[in-house]
This record gives C-alpha cells, sequence and structure tokens, in this order.
C-alpha cells in the first residue's frame, strides 16, 4: 500500500483549446491538447433505481451513499498523502479525435509546427496511426490526461500526447497515473463526504464552571459512507469506504479539562460520546469537558474533529487501505459561573 500512500491529490480540469485563443496563449493550449475540460465534460445520469452518478474527467462518480446535509464536508487526510493531482483515462473514439482536432488545426492557434506534426501523426497516411486509427474504431480508445480542478502541485506532471490503448490491453509501461482501480479509490476518496461535526451539549444550554458537560453525535448521521468511481469504457471500479472511529474535543481554552483525558472520544457500537440523562449531572461523561473559568463576556471555541478510517475494495479484488481522513467544525460555547443548579 506504500504506492497508495505516495500518490498524489484528486477530482478533474484541464483547459480546452479554442478556436478563439490567443497568440500569447498558445503554450497553454498546447498543455491543452492533452485532455480537456472537466466542468464541460461534467454530466449526471439518473439510474433506474434513482442513484444519480456524475462524470468528471472520464471517471463516473457514484455518491448515492455519500454524506448529505448542509454541513457536510470533505475529509481532509491525517498524513501528507493526497489523491492524484492528475490521471490518464479513455477520452476519445478515433471519430471524436478528429472532430476535436481538426478545428484547432484549422484555426491555426497553437502554431504551423505543432499542427504540421499533429496532422504527420494521426493523418499521413504513412503513419501507423492514420486517419486517427479508424480501422480500430470499437477496439480500444484514445487516452488523455485529467486534472483536479483545484490545480494542486504536480497537476502537469501527465503531459503525454494523445495514445492509444487496445481494448483489454494495459496502458503502456511508462505512463504513470494511468486509471486503476487503486488511483479510483483515491479519486473516490476525494469525492466522500462526511456529516457535520457540531456536537450536542449538556446538562444545561449554557455551561457551567466546573460542572461536568457531556458530549455526543447523532449516532444516527454518523455511520460509513462510501463513493464508487468508475471507468466504464475499460470496465474498471473501486469503492471508498469512511467509517467514524474517534471524535475529538478541544475546549478552545486551556483552562479545561476533557472526558477522556485525551480528548479523543472512541466510537463504540456505533455511537459517539453519550447522551446525557437526568440525574447524571455529577457523574463523569464518556466523552465531554468542564471548564474551570468562565468565558466572560465571550465565548470559548470548542472544536470537534471525527477521524474516519478509510478503506477501498476494486475490480479484480484489488483493495486495501487508505489514510484516515478528519473532518471537524468550531462552535462558539458560553461558560457561566454556577449561581445555581436543579438537578
Amino acid at each position: 500500500m506504500s504506492a497508495v500512500r505516495n500518490a498524489g491529490r484528486t477530482a478533474t480540469v484541464l483547459a480546452v483549446v479554442c478556436a478563439c485563443v490567443f497568440a500569447s496563449q498558445a503554450a497553454f493550449a498546447e498543455r491543452g491538447k492533452h485532455g480537456s475540460n472537466g466542468d464541460t465534460e461534467q454530466r449526471a445520469e439518473t439510474g433506474d433505481d434513482g442513484t444519480v452518478s456524475v462524470t468528471v474527467g472520464g471517471v463516473v462518480f457514484d455518491r448515492s451513499k455519500n454524506g448529505t446535509g448542509d454541513s457536510a464536508g470533505p475529509l481532509t487526510s491525517s498524513t501528507s498523502w493526497s489523491p492524484p493531482p492528475c490521471w490518464y483515462a479513455p477520452k476519445y473514439s478515433p471519430e471524436e479525435l478528429q472532430a476535436h482536432l481538426e478545428p484547432i488545426w484549422e484555426a491555426g492557434s497553437t502554431g504551423h509546427q505543432w499542427d504540421t506534426d499533429q496532422r504527420k501523426r494521426y493523418v499521413d497516411p504513412d503513419n501507423p496511426e492514420k486517419d486517427f486509427n479508424k480501422d480500430k474504431s470499437g477496439k480500444g480508445y484514445w487516452w488523455a490526461s485529467y486534472v483536479d480542478k483545484s490545480f494542486p502541485p504536480g497537476w502537469d506532471s501527465c503531459n503525454k500526447d494523445y495514445f492509444w490503448v487496445d481494448t483489454g490491453d494495459a496502458p503502456p509501461a511508462d505512463i504513470e497515473n494511468a486509471v486503476t482501480p487503486e488511483i479510483l479509490a483515491e479519486l473516490a476518496y476525494a469525492e466522500i463526504r462526511v456529516p457535520g461535526t457540531e456536537v450536542t451539549l449538556a446538562p444545561a444550554q449554557t455551561t457551567k464552571v466546573n460542572l461536568p458537560t457531556w458530549a455526543w453525535l447523532d449516532a444516527a448521521e454518523f455511520k460509513p459512507v462510501s463513493v464508487t468511481a468508475s471507468v466504464r469504457e475499460i470496465g474498471i471500479e473501486a469503492t471508498a469506504t469512511a467509517v467514524p472511529v474517534s471524535l475529538k474535543i478541544e475546549p478552545g481554552t486551556p483552562d479545561a479539562e476533557s472526558y477522556p483525558a485525551s480528548g479523543v472520544c472512541a466510537i463504540v457500537d456505533g455511537r459517539i460520546g453519550e447522551p446525557y440523562a437526568r440525574g447524571k449531572a455529577d457523574s463523569t461523561p464518556p466523552c465531554g469537558v468542564k471548564y474551570l473559568r468562565s468565558s466572560g463576556d465571550g465565548t470559548f471555541p470548542l472544536q470537534a474533529t471525527v477521524t474516519w478510517q478509510i478503506d477501498w475494495t476494486g475490480s479484480g479484488g484489488a483493495g486495501g487501505d487508505l489514510p484516515d481522513g478528519e473532518f471537524g467544525a468550531t462552535q462558539d460555547v458560553v461558560v457561566q459561573e454556577i449561581q445555581a443548579i436543579n438537578r
């Protein structure tokens, strides 16, 4: 799995070269010849079972088992690992590549020499790939590069020109980041969304000094979520699944005690923390905090972060682990001096 952990980060976009590109943009236009803009390609499909899949950058993402809600958000790796910044996947049939390139050549926007070299490769009758490989229509695809739409470091490392792969064959050995179940799992990781982490605090609406405060999250929302990524043209897929494993509470002030002392609450039987019940005001909560001074006229920024364990399965029995992911949120807590307590 070291290869997985060292692979670089996710999702999709390359610039499409337009006929109206200015000469000063020629360098970027040449880079654009290798792929296409993920935004213009994005499309959604609804299956017979009502699930919605979204195609971006040559990859179909099934997000029907993903986290939902306005507070849901993406995971941040707990290590320096990140999904691939770019990858290669099937892009064009012979006819589609012709329809894509010929208008660019006619516009001359990428320069005479580049256009000439391209024509020689794809059209010259003496070239093995003459006529865009139309003699292989239905027997393979022209592959192209795609990049993460956030353009992270390394996004421009996939700089190979279009290359042909016959159906059933592996991409050339010198092509790094050619899409595989492992890479699909990494891209699916970046698409995972998990529930928000605003914790419930009790027994009081306003926390009291030196009063153990119980903290918990809605167990119904904190269940495994997953995203499946696939490339239908070559029949491969992978599913990345996130399972919540712990909740870390940081009180927002050193003048506080956490329960447990580490501030990390294990998830037991699918439950994060334990809801407060009447009569437990003097009991030690399995997950919570005790503030030792008031917040005065302000508040303390309590940070609640859930750690999610990630594993994946893919075509051909492939599978393994990816680095844990984290997602957290800050909530303002008012802490007052105890005046009177009704138990």
